[in-house]
């Protein structure tokens, strides 16, 4: 590589009991993509908001062009070209896409009023660049995770931009989004742009990226051209060990006993005559792309969104869900896609969020919460699922994203469901943690427990399951043994009719 256009040397940074980041070194060169890899809480968040003037405590040195600086804020990062995709969302919900777009930024006319005209005449124009399909006057809160992940990447492309920061971009994204989203990459690589990728997913990082960098523990752990590395190079780079099968396929089988059952249900503005019968100890995928309905589908059983049609079953007999208590009493549990909006209260400790639906159970006969109880059932969580965690009073949003997504699971697993209902359950955590989290899921099931997998990831899907039901345009396309499922089957069943018929 010639001289980087940016270097990080030497960067250490510590919060209360955590040393965050060791010396780490970091640099890019102009029109190259680099890859900045590590498991969930190596430090790879921590080291990006030292660059962006996010954390302006640390030492050592950042050096841009060859020259010194640091960033007091995160404005200054953008004055010296420097924007960041985050993996949370920093989005106003009540805000429509275009005014999320500007917000700060916003397009005036030539007497300094704000024109909406212009504003959305140039959201469309961004948006149109991503090849996405967003309306610009939408609300934020209407649009989809995809389509709110478009937004954000947009409106960091909406400065001046050298370097940009993409933290797990693709997470949330559909195949054909992907495949978008690499295009305009490439294209900007072309144009002399630097773009650091942060991501889980191997197989991406191998295709788009120049160069890893790779981070274990805050500190560095090694770098290699993709071009001279394969996905167990990157694994034991991560992790310090070889994993032999991230997606682990479980031995164990599906009872005839039907726990739940869901005949003709339909709701707006999408979902239309859905049946099918979950079994005790089955592990039941639910694949489709991006849109095709399958939140909306556990949000009609969880009573989160009210049912226009159909009925559901328990043990073989109909049952009223109105709304999510009348779920969980039910025995049926619900981990949301979006863990830190649905899933956590992240600024509670972790022992609060796990014991949250279940404060009926633990209360003494003052009608207070008994610490030692709820004490033993967080220790318990903690142990069981090796949550890792300074103690039971860590604030949530704290964690890493794989040690989030493990209080979820715990936090229902608390409520003791029999039908537990995971939507993208490993969504955006290393390979180390998904591994982990997939051991859970077939304990469980194992033990007897009915689960429903939402999932955008084929192998994930292929490797966990014992059967696929598969989603396309609101209804269910296809309902596939596991000697049936395959990557080809299931995209087949998928992809609506009118696109089979161009595919011919």
């Amino acid at each position: 590589m010639a001289k980087p256009l940016l270097e990080m040397r030497k960067i250490t940074k510590g919060f209360p009991g955590v040393q965050a980041l060791r010396a780490v070194d970091f640099s890019i060169g102009q029109g190259e993509i680099v890859c900045l890899l590590g498991e969930n809480g190596a430090g790879k968040s921590t080291l990006m908001k030292v660059l962006t003037g996010v954390y302006t405590e640390y030492q050592g040195q950042i050096v841009l062009d060859g020259t010194p600086v640091r960033f007091r804020n995160t404005r200054e990062a953008a004055e010296h070209g420097i924007s960041i995709v985050f993996q949370e969302f920093n989005l106003c919900p009540n805000l429509s896409a275009m005014e999320n777009l500007y917000l700060g930024n916003e397009v005036r006319n030539r007497y300094g009023f704000l024109s909406y005209g212009m504003m959305r005449r140039k959201a469309q124009e961004a948006f149109a660049n991503l090849r996405a399909d967003i309306d610009p006057e939408a609300l934020v809160k209407n649009l989809g995770v995809a389509q709110q992940q478009m937004i954000e990447i947009a409106k960091a492309l909406s400065h001046p931009t050298r370097i940009l920061i993409m933290d797990e971009p693709t997470s949330a994204l559909a195949e054909t989004e992907v495949r978008n989203l690499f295009a305009m990459m490439r294209e900007l690589r072309g144009r002399g742009m630097s773009i650091v990728f942060i991501s889980h997913k191997l197989s991406e990082v191998l295709e788009i990226c120049d160069r890893v960098v790779c981070l274990k523990d805050g500190e560095n752990s090694g770098q290699a051209a993709t071009s001279s590395v394969n996905e167990d190079g990157l694994v034991s780079m991560m992790i310090g060990r070889e994993i032999d099968r991230i997606y682990s396929r479980r031995h164990g089988a599906a009872t005839e006993q039907v726990v739940l059952e869901v005949r003709g249900l339909s709701g707006a503005p999408l979902i239309d005559d859905i049946s099918f019968q979950l079994h005790r100890g089955e592990i039941l995928g639910l694949a489709g792309l991006i849109g095709a309905g399958r939140t909306e589908v556990a949000r009609l059983i969880m009573g989160a969104d009210r049912k226009s049609a159909g009925a559901i079953l328990i043990d073989g007999h109909e049952v009223a869900i109105n709304h999510p208590a009348d779920a969980v009493a039910l025995g049926i549990g619900y981990a949301s896609e979006d863990r830190k909006t649905l899933g956590l209260v992240l600024p509670m400790t972790v022992r609060e969020n796990v014991t949250l639906s279940i404060h009926g159970r633990i209360l003494n006969r003052l009608g207070l919460i008994s610490g030692p109880i709820e004490n033993g059932i967080v220790d318990d969580y903690i142990g069981r699922l090796q949550i890792k965690v300074s103690s039971r009073e860590q604030l949530a949003r704290n964690l890493s994203g794989g040690n989030q997504q493990k209080v979820v699971l715990a936090k229902w697993l608390a409520t003791e469901p029999r039908v537990l209902i995971l939507d993208e359950p490993t969504r955006g955590i290393d390979v180390g943690a998904k591994a982990e989290v997939h051991r859970i899921i077939a304990e469980l099931a194992d033990q007897g427990m009915a689960i429903l997998l939402i999932s955008s990831e084929l192998p994930e899907i292929l490797h966990v399951c014992d059967r696929v039901l598969v989603m396309s345009e609101g209804r269910l396309a296809a309902d596939l043994s596991r000697t049936e499922a395959s990557e080809d089957s299931i995209m087949k069943a998928a992809v609506p009719r009118d696109d089979r018929q161009r595919l011919r």
